[in-house]
């Protein structure tokens, strides 16, 4: 094996995937750092790290120096839950950010990548779909601390040569993917159909967003781990958008096949919602080759068979 690589967060939905990428390419050990005691899903090559309260100086002095890369997905909160306590959001994400970057560039790593977001940093869209040189002038609390990270990854990478590249997924979604949590769309109408809930759209169509399987997310950030530029921002997005209620189109002869009834209730548009948020990847693809490879339709099929075969009734 060559180079060592350690993915904080690796254990999530998003993680999972960046591993199993990580694992195809046949040229790295992966270590994952996680908050649960254990982690039974992770490949048996893979070594795994609890570190159930933010990582202390000493796991983190301990993991970095004998680690190649870094790849850091870990992030306390939600979109939803940042509005409902916009101190905490910071207060639980900024400072420990900020700490990692600070050890990470007391030591001589290949390449870090940070995990940013696509889906909110924008803020509302003067046209689509967005490039990297779009104004930033996030609408959330979650937007904002993301921002402010990326903010300070730069700040490092110029003043301490840390080797660091940001980068903004779209919509993340696939098999696994947890529901109800206040972020996911595609996972919690799934779940909303087979439960036979009331789904929500506020606004008749809902807002549009670029959905992007969870394959292809993990694909671009492992290429802009290998190929990517230090000091850059890249998008990772399949450039289409989607609207919720397009996706319930899509859904609708699935759930009818079942006999499931499909139920939506029309609330009024939030101030709050980007109404569309759809991504430009032209720059991913020239410095990495990169491009998606899941059709929509295709990874939503795939999607909806895996939440049939493991829905709990």
């Amino acid at each position: 094996m060559g180079l060592i690589t350690c993915i904080i967060g690796g254990a999530g939905f998003i993680g999972k995937a960046v591993v199993e990428e990580l694992l195809l390419r046949n040229d790295r050990q992966v270590i994952v750092v996680g908050r649960a005691p254990a982690a039974s899903h992770l490949p048996a090559t893979v070594r795994y790290v609890q570190n159930p309260t933010g990582a202390t100086d000493e796991l983190l002095e301990g993991l970095l120096a004998g680690v190649d890369e870094v790849i850091d997905l870990a992030y306390a909160t939600v979109p939803q839950t940042s509005f409902h306590n916009p101190v905490n959001d910071i207060l639980v994400n900024l400072p420990e950010a900020v700490r990692l970057f600070e050890h990470a560039s007391r030591w001589s790593l290949r390449k870090f990548v940070w995990v940013s977001s696509g889906g909110t940093v924008y803020g509302h869209a003067h046209n689509v779909p967005l490039t990297e040189e779009h104004t930033t002038n996030p609408v959330s609390p979650y937007g904002i601390t993301k921002l402010a990270i990326e903010k300070y990854a730069h700040l490092y990478h110029h003043t301490a040569q840390l080797p660091i590249v940001c980068v903004r997924p779209s919509n993340a979604y696939g098999e696994g993917q947890r529901v109800y949590a206040g972020q996911g769309f595609v996972a919690t109408a799934i779940a909303s159909l087979l439960d036979r809930r009331t789904l929500s759209l506020f606004g008749e169509e809902g807002t549009i967003r670029d959905y992007l399987h969870v394959r292809d997310v993990a694909r671009g950030i492992v290429a802009a781990l290998v190929d990517g530029q230090a000091g850059q921002v890249y998008n990772i997005g399949s450039g289409v958008g989607h609207s919720n209620r397009q996706v319930l189109d899509i859904l609708a002869p699935l759930a009818v096949a079942r006999d499931l009834p499909l139920n939506i209730q029309i609330l009024p548009e939030r101030a709050f919602d980007v109404k569309v948020n759809v991504l430009d990847s032209s720059k991913l693809h020239a410095h990495t080759g990169w491009t998606p490879t899941v059709r929509f339709e295709e990874g939503l099929q795939q999607t909806w068979e895996w939440y049939v075969k493991n829905h709990k009734s």
